[in-house]
């Protein structure tokens, strides 16, 4: 199979052909048709990430059918069109899995990072840890629902109810979070980096009330605000617009560091959180609420032979919405 392999962080993708994986008992043996390009993919190429397991076939938002099967994987079915996450295994016996919270679990393995991925033509998959994708979304529509809106979800539920929702960075992330808030009720008022005009006006296109630059006073309190961008310094800009009681949660795996502030803008039982990773629950609520909503996804397609200049075109801020690679 054709496949675009990671040899050493900070060196480009490499193009290879290499072996058809083979599927163990728990596993299935996936023929990949899109791939999206997230964040942290990008982290993990420039080495941000520091634990991959090298070689490494990257992309963990993965849409695809069924080919094979192992002999315990009996809940899929040859055939079947289904999603590949970020979180690709765990322990399901630690004191986190046993209490619902397997994306802490320390036994946890994630897909195209410790496990390979889907920029590649097959891959292979635990069938516990894959989702089947709602009716009606073309695969490279779906490929973001399964990170950018996975860990999205889960950090908009993090949020709690305000109703005055700030957040930072407007990506791929965002702007599927904007149109889940939107049908929620609530308002959301985006922040950019400056002088990036088009994600402003792409921010008020998803939803948004009110767009501006990070460190911008919002025409309102907040009283929740999340963070997509990989900028340290987007939490004390937030903490400053969130209300009294407000909680800012940290959307993404890895961020710059935060610069010191000053305690007072912490004050006032204001709640910092993070996300990390992301469960099965969130997958099955998830995806049964966006084709209720239902979620657009916007998307900017590469083949898969350009992988390279997909992660450049991110790195550079250069994507509407999400990246997604056409592998079939």
């Amino acid at each position: 199979m054709f496949a675009m392999i990671l040899d050493a962080p900070g060196r480009p993708l490499r193009a290879a052909e290499v072996g058809i994986p083979v599927p163990g008992p728990d596993q299935a043996l996936i023929r990949v048709h899109a791939c999206g390009v997230c964040r942290t993919d990008l982290h993990i190429v420039d080495g941000e990430l520091t634990e991959p397991v090298l070689p490494l076939i990257p992309g963990h938002q993965i849409v695809g059918t069924v080919v094979e099967t192992g002999a315990n994987a009996g809940t899929l079915k040859k055939g079947q069109r289904v999603g590949i996450p970020w979180l690709g295994s765990s322990c399901n016996d630690c004191r986190y899995c046993r209490s619902g919270r397997e994306n802490l679990c320390n036994g946890a393995r994630f897909t195209g990072y410790q496990l390979n991925g889907g920029f590649a033509e097959y891959t292979v998959a635990d069938h516990r840890f894959c989702f089947p994708v709602p009716d009606g979304y073309p695969d490279l529509q779906a490929a973001p629902l399964l990170c950018a809106g996975l860990i999205g979800y889960r950090s908009l539920v993090m949020a709690g109810d305000a109703e005055n929702l700030g957040i930072y960075g407007f990506g791929a992330a965002a702007h599927i979070v904007a149109q889940v808030a939107h049908y929620q009720g609530r308002r959301v008022y985006a922040f950019t980096r400056p002088g990036d005009r088009e994600a402003r006006e792409f921010a008020l296109d998803m939803g948004a009330v009110w767009a501006g630059e990070t460190g911008e006073s919002p025409p309102e309190e907040l009283e929740a605000a999340i963070i997509f961008a990989p900028d340290g310094s987007c939490l004390p800009a937030a903490l400053r617009a969130v209300a009294k009681g407000g909680i800012v949660v940290c959307g993404g795996i890895h961020m710059s560091d935060i610069p010191s502030f000053p305690y007072e803008i912490m004050w006032g039982e204001r709640v910092v959180k993070s996300v990390a990773n992301l469960t099965r629950r969130d997958g099955e609520e998830f995806l049964a609420l966006a084709p209720r909503i239902p979620i657009r996804t916007e998307i900017r397609p590469f083949p898969l032979s350009a992988a390279n200049e997909a992660l450049d075109t991110l790195r550079n801020g250069k994507i509407r919405g999400a990246a997604v690679l056409v592998v079939d």
